[in-house]
């Protein structure tokens, strides 16, 4: 979930690190970029399964995630409740991160950006593993 040019930028860096995305939410889209969000999906083996919604909000993206589960959700600090109802791990990406301490500080354009986001997500899923690992102490 997230602006327009975010959205595609990201789904392209997702699509190259062989992420098959499900569900594209981007409330501000307009058939411009569904066209151009679909036209990026459908460029890799891995994007032809997804949906992409605009003009929905994250109550729609709530009964997507729960009647359709994901493994991962990326997008802003207002999904942190989906991400909890869900229990899926939530990567804050686009505006507004207001729950974590200076990250305006890391890009998310270019290679820093791309290395940035790349250990934010692998991080995450670590998170996760570690989280749901059974204890052998």
């Amino acid at each position: 979930a997230g602006d327009p040019d975010q959205v595609l930028g990201l789904l392209s860096f997702l699509l190259e690190l062989g992420a098959e995305p499900t569900h594209i939410l981007c409330t501000s889209g307009d058939a411009e970029f569904e066209q151009a969000a679909y036209d990026v999906l459908h460029a890799s083996p891995y994007g032809v399964h997804a949906t992409v919604w605009t003009g929905k909000d994250a109550w729609h993206l709530r009964s997507l995630v729960l009647t359709e589960p994901v493994d991962l959700i990326i997008g802003p600090s207002h999904l942190k409740g989906l991400a909890r109802e869900a229990d899926v791990p939530l990567v804050r990406f686009g505006f507004p991160v207001f729950d974590r301490h200076h990250l305006h500080r890391y890009p998310i354009v270019g290679y820093a950006g791309a290395l940035n986001l790349l250990t934010w997500i692998v991080n995450t899923v670590l998170d996760e593993l570690d989280r749901k690992a059974p204890d052998y102490a």
